[in-house]
């Protein structure tokens, strides 16, 4: 499994400069700890009005869906934060954000959209690049003689 999904699921990467692996660590902080308590939190569990726009959107599972979406920004906030599990979780939530940007927002003013495109972005971004260095994805996947705090 080591050379199959280990990469993909706990890939922390890191191979950029400590500087560079410094900014992945603090955008992952910010970004996976604001939307995780900014917006994720207030999802879990789903409200009545949160299933009811999932229900306006047309999915058909409003309560599977909405519980899916309130775990990908709650849960995947967690995650994206500590960097463990990264790209699964940003694929996640960039699913989400593409969701309520493109769907939720869909008629909206770029200003309502904005949000949901930049968490998006930052998302994908995190599933090109991994973790970077200072993760506990590196924790997983680190070789025996790999150090971590060069």
């Amino acid at each position: 499994m080591r050379n199959g999904l280990f990469p993909i699921l706990f890939g922390g990467d890191g191979g950029g400069s400590a500087l560079a692996d410094v900014g992945l660590l603090l955008l992952r902080l910010f970004t996976g700890l604001a939307l995780a308590f900014a917006h994720g939190f207030g999802k879990v569990p789903p409200s009545e009005g949160f299933v009811a726009s999932v229900v306006e959107m047309g999915f058909p599972a409003p309560e599977a869906f909405a519980w899916a979406a309130g775990l990908s920004e709650f849960a995947g906030g967690l995650l994206l934060a500590v960097g463990l599990l990264t790209r699964p979780a940003a694929l996640m939530i960039a699913i989400t954000m593409a969701v309520a940007a493109v769907v939720r927002h869909a008629g909206d003013p770029f200003s309502s959209q904005e949000k949901a495109l930049l968490f998006l972005a930052v998302a994908v971004a995190f599933l090109f690049v991994g973790s970077g260095r200072y993760s506990l994805d590196r924790l997983v996947y680190r070789k025996p003689d790999d150090r971590i705090w060069r």
